[in-house]
This record gives C-alpha cells, structure tokens and sequence, in this order.
C-alpha cells in the first residue's frame, strides 16, 4: 500500500474515533502533500513514497523546529503541542539511524572518496545520504562530516 492511501485510512480511522489532533495533523499533511504534487506537476499520477516520506520528513523538521523555539520562548504548552504533531508524524517515517552508525559511514565514505578536506564534505555528505536515505538525520550527517574533514 502507499503512503498516501494509507494516509487516506489513518485520516478516516483518526476521525471516526474521535482524534482531533491527529485528524487534524494529518489533514495538513495531505495538503501539505497536494501542494508538493501541484508545485511538481504531479497532480494526476500522485508523488513515489520516496518523495512523500521526504515531505513528511521537512515537516517533522519544521515540528521539532518550532518546538524548540517555544521552549525559548517560555511557551511550554505550545511546544507539547508541535511535539505531538511530530510523533504522529514520525509514526509514518522509518526508523532514524544511530549516530554512531553514520559516524562509521561518514569514516567509510571519506575512505572511498579519498577527500581529505572540508571542501569535499559534499561528495561524503552525498555517499552517506545516498546509503541510508531518509532514515539518516543530513544535520548529524554534516556535523560529523565536517569534524572528521576539519
């Protein structure tokens, strides 16, 4: 089954038992999704689960972001709230990877590229996000890159 349908499913099964705030999270996940298809050109034949897990990863982000800022802002019942938008979120996308095994690509992925300095952390950037796909943070990918290049 796709992601979508199965969005689709989860927004019926969501409000048929009353969950409002999942209802509601995943509802603007399926706009967030038709705008996506709409900018892409791919209204009629619908997004690859690659890309729809790439969406649902940017929104997760953008959660966790404003989350943080709330708690900056002394604003605690705000940041719970995006907090529990992310895990319903999270839900639909694939365990994240350990740093420790991203620390082990990033070692291996310098090896095979021969880079040597902080300009080649794109090509080990690339390698490592190429291996592990979505399921690998790019901000601890980039940080780990640019300590071992540094």
């Amino acid at each position: 089954m796709k992601l979508e349908e199965k969005l689709e499913q989860d927004i019926k099964a969501a409000l048929l038992s009353g969950d409002k705030v999942k209802a509601t999270t995943l509802r603007g996940l399926k706009a967030t999704l038709l705008n996506v298809k709409v900018a892409n050109g791919k209204r009629d034949e619908g997004l690859s689960d690659d890309e729809v897990l790439a969406v649902f990863g940017k929104e997760s982000k953008k959660r966790q972001e404003s989350a943080d800022f709330y708690v900056q802002g002394n604003s605690q019942d705000r940041a719970d709230a995006e907090l529990t938008e992310k895990a319903v979120i999270d839900a639909y996308l694939p365990a994240q990877v350990s740093e420790e095994e991203i620390a082990k690509a990033v070692e291996e992925a310098i090896a095979s590229t021969g880079a040597s300095t902080p300009a080649d952390m794109g090509k080990v950037i690339g390698q490592v996000k190429g291996k592990f796909g979505a399921s690998a943070d790019g901000a601890v990918i980039a940080r780990l890159a640019k300590e071992k290049l540094a």
